[in-house]
């Protein structure tokens, strides 16, 4: 056995301080914000489409717009080469309107 002396820690202490606590948490209330864009000032910039063959208004809607639906909007923006929306022929180079919201 050896006579050397352990170390005594019975008068330590430990206390742990943080900030976390204190800090208090920022006040976001009176702070503003606005998006402005020039999308909505300006519009969507005008697209065309160069018919191919077997293609429709309805088919061009759809690529474009999502649906079928909306073959109308591209016939009434071509009212100056189209009479009727069935006699669309390839290589028409057709005006796509910017999709209203």
């Amino acid at each position: 056995m050896s006579n050397e002396k352990k170390a005594d820690f019975s008068g330590v202490s430990a206390k742990v301080d943080t900030t976390a606590e204190k800090v208090e948490k920022a006040d976001f209330s009176g702070v503003t914000a606005k998006v402005d864009t020039t999308a909505e000032k300006v519009g969507s910039p005008e697209q065309t489409y160069t018919v191919q063959k077997g293609d429709t208004l309805s088919h061009i809607s759809k690529q474009f717009y999502g649906k079928a639906s909306k073959w109308n909007a591209i016939f009434e923006a071509n009212r100056d080469q189209l009479d009727d929306p069935d006699r669309i022929k390839p290589g028409q180079v057709l005006k796509i309107p910017a999709e209203e919201s």
